[in-house]
């Protein structure tokens, strides 16, 4: 699967607009499992041939290589609806400016067949960049000012909170012109808990790393979560060090 989606990354992809009628058709439910609290409300209330998780088939199998070929990451070209394909639609949403759902909504067939180009954040910030937008909540990579990569993220969720190890502030990620410092392979332990391969972008206190729960809401106590399978690779896509971050 990873190198599947590298070869993606990697090599340009021609890919005609599908048809809307491709992505409306019906498929059987399956037995793919999908964390119940991110889909429970959303997926209540799609209509009934609306590509939602747990469906397989060659609509969902459509609609995983459209998304691929926009530079997000529904994972394995499997025709099945799971957690990395609902992620790739979260991130399509936000990077649309549209409200998101745990369905492919009617606006979001169209949108697939005309869709915009992400807002750029920071104009002329250079050709090789992250843009993270705590508004829409979603990361946008560019390589030569082409995007590369786009991800659904959970920021700061502006609570308070009290470390174990001592101190108490504020769920807030910072915004401002930052660089990548250093990468950390695998689960790092942090006084706040776990991150997954880390990519810090502000000494080692802020990073932009995998997490097991990276919902709709912004929920981390500041860094950028990703979702893990996109943190699997994040850190080769990226230069570290030195790589600009823009968060705004």
């Amino acid at each position: 699967m990873r190198r599947l989606w590298m070869s993606l990354l990697l090599v340009p992809v021609m890919v005609a607009a599908v048809a809307s009628a491709a992505w409306a058709a019906p498929a059987a439910p399956a037995a793919r499992s999908v964390p119940a609290a991110r889909t429970a409300t959303a997926a209540a209330a799609a209509p009934a041939r609306a590509l939602r998780p747990g469906m397989k088939g060659s609509a969902v199998k459509a609609l995983q290589r459209r998304l691929a070929a926009l530079k997000y990451y529904p994972g394995a070209i499997d025709g099945r609806f799971g957690t990395n394909t609902l992620e790739a639609v979260w991130a399509f949403y936000e990077a649309q400016g549209m409200k998101p759902h745990s369905y492919v909504s009617s606006a979001m067939k169209w949108r697939l067949a005309h869709p915009r180009a992400p807002k750029v954040l920071v104009k002329h910030g250079g050709a090789n960049r992250i843009e993270v937008s705590l508004y829409r909540e979603v990361l946008v990579l560019y390589r030569n000012n082409k995007v590369q990569l786009i991800s659904h993220v959970s920021t700061g969720g502006h609570y308070h909170y009290c470390s174990p190890g001592g101190g108490c502030g504020y769920a807030v990620t910072p915004t401002g012109n930052f660089r990548t410092v250093v990468f950390m392979r695998g689960w790092v332990h942090v006084p706040l808990g776990e991150m997954f391969n880390p990519v810090f972008f502000i000494g080692t206190a802020f990073a932009i790393h995998g997490d097991t729960d990276v919902p709709l809401a912004p929920v981390s106590h500041g860094c950028v979560r990703i979702p893990m399978d996109i943190a699997n690779f994040f850190h080769k896509l990226v230069k570290v060090p030195g790589e600009r971050v823009y968060i705004r």
